[in-house]
């Protein structure tokens, strides 16, 4: 590998000184019965893979099993591929503060990875790179920051350059979002390295690949002129250099590349002819060749992108390529969109932020989020929240009773590495907003009053999940249900059919279980005939069965929303007095009245 040249005085202001084949099953199980001794010395990591699932993992149908399996068959064509340490590696752009979608790339690289490490026994070291790319230049001002104009005098400087607008307490913009993203991945538990950019240029770290790009500076042209229209090809280079005079990032052709001495010539935005070293942080690579170069520099060996970068991965794999290197693995998922259906974005604020989602849910439900089908485009935005959190606990109720099988194919075995905790909870989230809404509790004492009642000796000791789960639901009601709550009048037939349900409650067993009061719910209806369905299935004209048309009515009369629990179990947690007092109001005008 070329190195770079050696500094020299400059000259004048001008010139600155110079840096196997098989299947992926049977790659698997062959991999897994080698003894540690055999693929490497050390571990990156303490995560260690349990036997029962390395024995099952080969046959594993979850997608971070099947990428897993492919990585490992890429690297049995690479000598030595597998007697070395595993590169994961996930990338960031921190012109904006870090939003959910960068948390996913590393949430699901890091199933990936312990798929991979599960297959591979635990024998074979990894390692996580997070990498930023910090020294790209500020092409745009966020619309998230609080002053705007603060940020203008500074428009494509490095974003380790521009200067923090979030008061000041981190040495730039880009340090103040990647200390944001730092804190959450090291929040969530996330066993990763981190990476700057700006410090990889500037210590070196890229030096000999840089002078290589220099030296196959015409087959990287090669490889990206086709890609441009006759503007941009008049005047694309492959480096970037950073204005001596301005500081700032330039998009500029080049006079010279002198591949000898390792220096790009350009004119600088005074009009001057200046002599730069590629190396030393002085130059960068546009973003394209910059994928390419890192992943040849470092020896990468598995990366996720968005599908807006689909297009773009033959064009990275091939400067790799032109370098030296072996592109990698890589994995495309689909983007985000906010609730209008747009591309989530950092710059624009839209969607969710990380901060965001665990105000009103824990990251489990993130991660769950993050799992599911992460090849289909997906709304992030706030009204997902309930259905995730119901969805974990739903998965992680069902662990326990499953077979070892079975397990390493539920998402919870992926979102906590294999060993996902006991978590039992008597209540689902869904419930804990709908007993928000009839309680009108404010916190989370309020509600744990009727989840006593409901569960015999439950406290926030014995099920502190849930306790924080109470606390979530009381913000989300407040900021996102609340507001939106209609509640409409009873027509006559619906004021009929509520006046016998409560009827029927008041003639009810105090201790009725959920399930029987759900029964009642159905009977009352069943003898309505608006409320009548003969196609529902073993329905007959003696047992009709019951419409949903009926528990509509009941949400939108007494709890001012189209949808909700099972009834049944909502008049359990809150009591029968209570529901038939709250039916009641409703049958008087007052929920509509008051709305609320």
């Amino acid at each position: 590998m070329a190195k770079a040249p050696s500094n020299k005085p400059a000259a004048a202001t001008k010139t600155e000184p110079a840096a196997r084949k098989g299947t992926a099953k049977t790659a698997a199980k062959a991999v897994a019965a080698k003894a540690p001794a055999e693929t490497g010395k050390t571990r990156a990591t303490a995560w260690k893979p349990e036997a029962p699932f390395i024995a099952l993992a080969p046959e594993a149908k979850a997608w971070p099993f099947e990428e897993a399996r492919k990585l490992i068959e890429r690297l049995r064509k690479i000598p030595g591929g597998l007697d070395r340490t595993v590169l994961f590696e996930t990338g960031y752009g921190p012109s904006g503060l870090p939003h959910i979608g960068t948390f996913g790339e590393v949430a699901r690289t890091t199933m990936v990875r312990r798929a991979f490490e599960t297959l591979t026994g635990g024998n074979v070291a990894t390692r996580l790179l997070c990498f930023s790319d910090d020294m790209d230049g500020m092409r745009k001002i966020p619309d998230n920051v609080p002053d705007k104009d603060f940020l203008a005098p500074h428009l494509h400087k490095p974003l380790t350059v521009v200067p923090d607008p979030f008061g000041g307490k981190f040495e730039s913009f880009g340090h103040h979002n990647n200390a944001m993203l730092r804190r959450f991945l090291d929040t969530f538990g996330f066993e990763y390295e981190f990476a700057s950019a700006t410090d990889y240029y500037k210590a070196g770290r890229f030096d000999d690949m840089l002078i290589r790009c220099a030296e196959r500076y015409q087959k990287i042209m090669d490889v990206m002129l086709p890609t441009l229209g006759p503007e941009r090809q008049a005047t694309y280079s492959p480096f970037l250099p950073i204005s001596p005079s301005s500081g700032r990032v330039l998009y500029v052709p080049m006079k010279k590349v002198d591949a000898k001495m390792g220096e790009v010539t350009f004119e600088d935005e005074d009009g001057t002819d200046v002599t730069l070293p590629v190396t030393g942080g002085r130059v960068k690579l546009q973003w394209k060749p910059d994928f390419g170069m890192r992943w040849a520099a470092l020896g990468v060996d598995f990366e996720m992108f968005g599908k807006d970068h689909q297009t773009n991965a033959v064009i990275y794999d091939r400067i790799c390529e032109i370098l030296g290197g072996v592109a990698p693995h890589h994995y495309v998922y689909e983007l985000f969109l906010d609730d209008k259906g747009e591309k989530i974005s950092k710059s624009k604020g839209n969607g969710l932020t990380i901060d965001e989602w665990l105000t009103y849910a824990p990251s489990e439900s993130l991660a769950l989020y993050m799992f599911q089908k992460p090849r289909t485009a997906k709304r992030l935005f706030f009204d997902v929240i309930p259905r995730a959190v119901d969805e974990y606990l739903q998965l992680i109720a069902a662990y326990p009773s499953q077979d070892a099988k079975t397990q390493i194919d539920n998402p919870v075995w992926h979102i906590h590495g294999g060993h996902p905790p006991k978590a039992e909870l008597p209540i689902s989230f869904a419930l804990l907003l709908n007993l928000v809404a009839a309680s009108n509790a404010h916190d989370k004492d309020v509600l744990w009053g009727f989840i006593g009642r409901h569960a015999d000796g439950a406290t926030p000791d014995k099920f502190p999940l849930l306790d924080h789960l109470a606390g979530y639901a009381v913000r989300y009601y407040e900021d996102f249900i609340r507001p939106k709550k209609v509640y409409r009048a009873a027509d006559q037939v619906e004021r009929e059919a509520l006046t016998k349900l409560s009827g029927a409650l008041g003639n009810a067993n105090p201790d009725a279980t959920a399930e029987e009061l759900q029964t009642i719910v159905y009977d009352v209806g069943r003898a309505i005939p608006r409320y009548q369905d003969l196609t529902a299935k073993g329905a007959t004209p003696d047992k009709p069965g019951v419409s949903n048309a009926w528990f509509s009515a009941i949400y939108e009369v007494l709890l001012g929303e189209s949808r909700g629990p099972r009834f049944g179990s909502f008049i359990h947690l809150y009591g029968i007095p209570e529901t038939r007092a709250m039916i009641e109001k409703a049958l008087r005008g007052e929920l509509v009245a008051k709305g609320s």
